[in-house]
């Protein structure tokens, strides 16, 4: 399995390339969603992070039936910004605390390569 870094400028290109069991097995959460927040995929490492099945959360909206903690303008908002102007690419700090024990994450957010679809990547601090 090929190395992924967390918060490369080319991390789209590399997971273009991935398989969806290739991408399940990253380091770090991934979570792709559609424009309005669908999820699409959603690996082990971030159902780790969260205590959540992957299987079951795909097809939910992360914003808010998965993570209402992220329907803030500091997360929801970088993200709707970035789907309207298509060129979301962006790192912040943030605090999960759904449904779980509070955890500092740093996310990276930026559009898929391929299609009209957007990565979520999050790695525990």
């Amino acid at each position: 399995m090929q190395l992924v870094e967390f918060g490369t400028s080319d991390i789209e290109n590399t997971l273009g390339r991935m398989s969806a069991s290739e991408i399940d097995r990253l380091a770090f959460g991934a979570v792709q969603l559609d424009a309005t927040g669908r999820i699409l995929q959603y690996n082990s490492a971030e159902g780790a992070i969260t205590g959540r099945d992957p299987k079951a959360v795909v097809g939910k909206n992360f914003f808010t039936e998965i993570a209402p903690c992220t329907n803030t303008p500091a997360f929801k908002g970088v993200f709707d910004k970035g789907v309207r102007s298509k060129d979301l690419n962006t790192m912040i700090e943030y605090t999960f605390n759904y449904q779980m024990k509070p955890t500092k994450v740093k996310v990276h957010m930026k559009k898929a390569l391929i299609g009209d679809s957007y990565w979520v990547f999050v790695k525990r601090l």
